[in-house]
């Protein structure tokens, strides 16, 4: 598996232009673009992404948008907010184009009770975000996060079964461990049509830590990604107050390489449910 790097890792010390640089200097060749303003998705400001891209020869596999700006209200029921909302998700959906990412992570709605849900409207809604997604060559990846409905397996497998159009996923690590699910779990609901990895480590103290400074059993994990078929790349992703040097990011790299290059089908099953390995 290719490990790439998100420019979030380097939030809020690091422009998302100047990330690109960076992250080739340290020895990755991919990773996931994290859009921190509206601006960052605006035709001038693509443009200067798009050169720094192909100057630096990076390739850019995921985009993810200053989420909590508009993703939530794209589920609202007043007519007016939600299409103004929408025309903020074209412009990520095309900003994912002209980048050449294969997916768009995506968090979608916030966190509420399942039952009292309009479902019709929420699948309808689904519908229209992976219709307008796939027009532009962009697959709507979901990811499980601990504070929106997609935290919820109940709600993930609805969308997986319901929804007219594929929903593709990405899976975060440390997100499972927010939301106190396994990482195991998830994997079974997302199933083959996971497209994405968000990858970092955990203990009993902190939700999320660079890979090789946490207990999870990465070797098991990856196993679980292959029953699963999962094929595509991994991107390491953490807070840049998880890490004092950047080096530090190139030895996680190297570090998740070592783990899922060895791992092995014959290796004795713990459940990654077990709290010391979750």
């Amino acid at each position: 598996m290719d490990i790439g790097l998100s420019s979030a890792c380097f939030y809020p010390n690091l422009s998302t232009e100047n990330s690109i640089k960076k992250m080739k200097e340290l020895g990755f060749n991919h990773g996931e673009i994290f859009f921190n303003t509206p601006g960052e998705y605006e035709e001038d400001f693509l443009k200067r992404l798009l050169e720094k891209k192909e100057t630096y020869e990076f390739n850019v596999n995921s985009v993810h948008a200053f989420s909590s700006s508009f993703e939530p209200y794209i589920f609202d029921k007043y007519d007016r907010r939600r299409l103004d909302m929408l025309k903020h998700f074209k412009k990520v959906c095309r900003a994912a184009k002209i980048l050449g990412a294969s997916c768009y992570t995506f968090h979608g709605m916030r966190s509420a009770d399942f039952n009292e849900l309009d479902t019709k409207f929420v699948i309808d809604t689904y519908n229209e975000l992976s219709y307008i997604a796939m027009e532009m060559g962009i697959k709507l990846a979901q990811e499980n996060v601990s504070w929106c409905m997609s935290g919820n397996l109940k709600f993930l497998t609805f969308l997986a079964t319901k929804c007219k159009y594929p929903i593709y996923f990405t899976l975060d690590f440390k997100q499972a461990y927010k939301a106190n699910v396994s990482i195991e779990k998830y994997i079974e609901v997302m199933g083959e049509n996971i497209v994405n990895l968000h990858i970092n480590d955990r203990d009993e103290n902190s939700p999320c830590l660079l890979p090789g400074k946490g207990n999870l059993d990465y070797e098991y994990i990856y196993n679980k990604l292959k029953s699963v078929k999962y094929s595509g790349k991994g991107t390491i992703e953490v807070y840049s107050s998880n890490y004092l040097s950047c080096e530090e990011l190139t030895q996680a790299k190297e570090f998740v390489l070592e783990k899922f290059n060895n791992s092995s089908e014959g290796k004795p099953r713990t459940s990654i449910s077990d709290s010391s390995i979750l």
